[in-house]
């Protein structure tokens, strides 16, 4: 009896152990799980995860670096707002680890802070940005640390870093100075697919490659090709990139197209341009997502880049299609936000915040005018009303509390505003 009681003692003593093992185990887990968050798949697509495109640079001179605190400030402003996921473009410059590093002491500091990144890497063809011929069935050497760096931050940061993006609009012919032939970007896609299948990057880090969305196939048929279907079938996600405001200049017949209705005011004609450069930007999805489909693909695609400049001195401006300012901005943002949080879509809106060392010397490049906040802080047209809710105070950029521009009068807003040719 005594041996029997030993026996069944023992046999407790050893289920308790397991038992305590496996608790610690499933505790453990539930850690791991906990540190590392979300995954990019219950993100993408979640209105209450706003997505953002973003740059920091507040100086003419792209040399000149944001400061830790710096993003830190653009952060917190761009969390307000509800945006929890934003994309980087590049990794050679130390903006990129610097905002991880930037989100990482804030969720130190507050343990509800929540901000994602989707990562770029930016990709080059051989010569890219030199006098020298474009090779652009080459790639750059510089792609490859480039690629290394990107594959360090991931792993180092995977509670933050969600996506890894393969090259900016590196596939699109009419970027001359740089772009690449599909199968290099698709090198590296699979590289990076098979570096999640053999564990040396997180599973649920998903791969893309930002690019136009005549490059994903839903443009003319120099770009429907081989390389390109097999990238569509490599990647986790299709990041299309789509600039109805470009167009008004470039292909103005969206935008120039009479009204059917001549006794339209002068409003009501701006707001209907701006419902109709909505609907091209459905019309370029539409056609990246039937290539899609005719490859018997079905993934998800969200747009990887939008956006609506508040000023332009050239094409776009009043000597141009008349497409910018604040109030058809805000209008345009408005339009995509609804739609894509509507559709399920992640929208990476170009871009928070204007950025002056873009578009060369002149200072009314369309370029440096896409944010929706300016250098100094105030907020455009587009942010007027979360200015009045509040949810800015306490915040500033360069040290300024965030106002609005125009000091919020309308009336003056509205005097730079300019109703597009119809003719």
């Amino acid at each position: 009896m005594i041996k029997y009681l030993k026996i069944i003692g023992c046999f407790l003593s050893v289920l308790l152990v397991f038992s305590c093992k496996n608790t610690a185990k499933i505790e453990s887990q539930k850690s791991v799980e906990k540190e590392v968050g979300l995954s990019a798949k219950e993100i993408l697509g979640n209105p209450k995860y706003l997505a953002m495109s973003y740059g920091g640079y507040r100086d003419k001179d792209h040399n000149i670096e944001p400061t830790l605190a710096e993003l830190k400030e653009d952060m917190k402003l761009l969390a307000a707002m509800g945006v929890k996921i934003i994309r980087t473009y590049k990794v050679h410059k130390p903006q990129a680890e610097n905002v991880l590093k930037a989100i990482t002491e804030l969720k130190k500091e507050d343990p509800d802070f929540e901000m994602y990144v989707m990562l770029g890497a930016w990709i080059d063809c051989k010569n890219a940005f030199t006098d020298k011929p474009r090779l652009h069935n080459v790639e750059s050497e510089a792609n490859i640390p480039q690629m290394e760096k990107a594959i360090s931050l991931a792993n180092q940061y995977p509670d933050i870093v969600k996506i890894i993006a393969v090259g900016n609009e590196a596939m699109v012919k009419w970027a001359e100075s740089y772009y690449v032939e599909p199968w290099i970007i698709l090198k590296w896609v699979n590289h990076l697919q098979n570096l999640k299948k053999e564990g040396k990057l997180s599973k649920d880090l998903w791969i893309t490659s930002s690019d136009n969305f005549a490059s994903w196939g839903g443009g003319g048929p120099e770009y429907h090709i081989e390389d390109l279907n097999q990238l569509i079938l490599a990647v986790d996600f299709i990041s299309m990139h789509t600039y109805p405001m470009h167009d008004t200049h470039y292909q103005p017949e969206f935008w120039k197209k009479p009204f059917a209705n001549k006794e339209l005011t002068d409003l009501e004609k701006i707001e209907e341009s701006m419902l109709r450069s909505k609907k091209y930007a459905q019309m370029q999805f539409s056609n990246v997502k039937k290539y899609m489909k005719s490859l018997g693909v079905d993934k998800p695609i969200h747009i990887g880049e939008t956006g609506w400049a508040s000023f332009s001195s050239g094409f776009y401006g009043s000597d141009g299609s008349k497409a910018c300012d604040e109030y058809k901005e805000a209008l345009y943002y408005k339009h995509m936000r609804d739609w894509t949080n509507k559709e399920g879509m992640s929208c990476f809106y170009f871009e928070g915040f204007d950025e002056p060392w873009k578009g060369g010397e002149n200072d009314g490049n369309s370029e440096k005018h896409f944010g929706l906040f300016t250098v100094d802080g105030k907020a455009k047209y587009a942010l007027w009303d979360e200015v009045d809710q509040g949810i800015f105070k306490g915040l500033t950029r360069n040290g300024n509390p965030i106002t609005k521009t125009y000091n919020g009068d309308m009336e003056a807003l509205m005097k730079d505003v300019e109703v597009p040719s119809t003719n």
